[in-house]
């Protein structure tokens, strides 16, 4: 008596996951995307043309996506004016931001690690140029 209900038991338990499982993975795309919406798991692509778009893209990191800034259409008193306020918003949420290019910026939220990092052109030719050996 007591080996049947163990076995019922057990079985019961294993039924319960593997529906759960089965409805992980058999959810709809559209519920998927809903999700991610909700979780902030987006990477946002932005070209702002004018400082006043800063405040966008601060608003996408406060909603948890990580955003590729592109600094290119603007001029370097804007685009100065944009990393300096982008700075103190993911300072204030404890994001982190690098550079990934010339005027091209990589701004993540706290919940997205980062690895890596790409050197810039001018660090390289200068690292270069000192560890160079003559013959």
């Amino acid at each position: 008596m007591a080996l049947s209900k163990l076995k019922k038991l057990f079985s019961d338990e294993e039924d319960n996951l593997m529906g759960t499982e089965d409805e992980y993975y058999n959810i709809s795309e559209d519920d998927a995307l809903k999700e991610a919406d909700k979780t902030g798991n987006k990477m946002i692509l932005m070209e702002p043309r004018a400082y006043s778009e800063s405040q966008q893209i601060a608003d996408h990191l406060k909603n948890r996506n990580s955003v590729v800034v592109n600094l290119k259409r603007v001029t370097s008193a804007q685009a100065k004016r944009i990393i300096d306020f982008l700075s103190g918003c993911i300072y204030s949420i404890g994001g982190k931001m690098q550079k990934i290019g010339v005027g091209i910026y990589l701004c993540t939220p706290k919940n997205v690690n980062i690895q890596g990092k790409i050197s810039d052109d001018a660090e390289k030719s200068k690292n270069n140029e000192e560890t160079e050996i003559e013959w």
